[in-house]
């Protein structure tokens, strides 16, 4: 039979998709991490791959998902939080605007999973799946073998024992508590501004809660945000906060090497993420040593121009006297901190780096 005879949809879907397949998984699991650093790898919105040069991995809001497939009736649900916000009715186009560089049931290992918060772009049925179904294991801090265990807020947790995933397999936390992960990762949980958590009903259909007047929910039930300190170095993750003048609090109460912060170019009307003007006070407020905006790159609506920061950074940094500077990262991008501190810009690897080291097949050298 033709090759063109043979060709489905399915195989299509089949050879293509994931569109890195495992070459990032091949990474990320052969990687050996230096002395003294911790390496991250950017899976796409606020997911992130930690990795210790102890072989302690964990991951925060790892996400396999994607966004509108199809125009539909052309409405937003009438309690989605974006609707409860500005009250839109119109289908919000919010499109997955880059590809998929992990396959998640290619991972052989992982000591932790962790989500800053509940909503549908930080949290993955598929990886727990995999999780869950692999009989992956890991090591509390004494070398006894454990369960790989789930960790977030309140509402997270309900999300995946709603999933399947078995409550005992789960740790609930708040901020304020402090969890260990095998011996080289210590996460402290702090307060979160995700400020789009609450306005975040239960149902999203017209039975929705009615918020109108009502004391707003507890923020500590929805989400939080994470310093995770490592041998490298104290990571901030601020999942999808929006900017609080208590980041100075968390700042003067921790010492922080790298902050992550949501990024994004807001809708009229929206207000769901950082600004790059709140990026930057984001850092100076925590008193980090880098900034590394996220969730910049997701969606088809809300995607913003990282240069956006540099200008203002190189605008206000002299005058405002910034001890900090920004880092501009890539999806499916490699950053080891504090190997790779004084970077400002990721670029993937360009290769070639053996040429010339095998004989060309070239009519004659003048054609280079």
């Amino acid at each position: 039979m033709s090759k063109i005879s043979e060709m489905t949809r399915e195989k299509w879907i089949m050879s293509t998709f994931p569109e890195w397949g495992t070459w990032l998984v091949e990474d990320i699991e052969s990687a050996v991490v230096p002395e003294g650093n911790v390496s991250m790898w950017w899976l796409g919105c606020t997911g992130i791959w930690f990795k210790t040069p102890d072989n302690t991995n964990i991951t925060i809001d790892l996400w396999c998902g994607n966004g509108k497939r199809t125009h539909g009736d052309g409405k937003m649900k009438v309690g989605h939080q974006m609707a409860n916000m500005c009250g839109a009715r119109a289908m919000q186009p919010n499109l997955r605007n880059v590809p998929f560089v992990i396959d998640p049931f290619a991972f052989k290992h992982v000591d932790a999973v962790l989500a800053t918060h509940y909503h549908q772009d930080h949290m993955s049925a598929e990886w727990a799946a995999h999780v869950l179904h692999s009989g992956m294991t890991t090591t509390d801090g004494d070398g006894n073998e454990i369960p790989v265990p789930f960790i977030g807020p309140q509402k997270s947790v309900d999300t995946w024992v709603n999933w399947g995933v078995p409550r005992e397999r789960c740790t609930v936390v708040k901020p304020g508590d402090v969890i260990k992960i095998k011996k080289d990762i210590e996460i402290v949980c702090l307060d979160s501004f995700d400020r789009t958590c609450i306005v975040t009903t239960d149902s999203t259909g017209p039975d929705r809660e009615e918020l109108t007047g009502k004391c707003p929910t507890d923020m500590d039930e929805k989400a939080v945000n994470y310093l995770i300190k490592t041998p490298g170095g104290n990571i901030y993750h601020s999942g999808d906060s929006h900017f609080s003048i208590y980041f100075a609090k968390h700042g003067k109460d921790h010492d922080i090497d790298v902050a992550f912060g949501s990024f994004g170019e807001n809708p009229i009307g929206m207000q769901d993420k950082m600004t790059s003007i709140d990026i930057l006070r984001m850092a100076e407020n925590l008193q980090c040593k880098v900034v590394i905006p996220i969730h910049w790159d997701v969606w088809t609506n809300f995607q913003a121009d990282q240069e956006e920061i540099k200008l203002l950074y190189d605008f206000k940094k002299d005058r405002n006297e910034y001890k900090f500077h920004p880092f501009f990262w890539q999806v499916g991008g490699k950053y080891t901190y504090p190997q790779d501190k004084d970077k400002i810009y990721y670029h993937h690897r360009r290769g070639f780096e053996d040429c010339f080291e095998a004989p060309q097949n070239i009519p004659f050298r003048s054609c280079l």
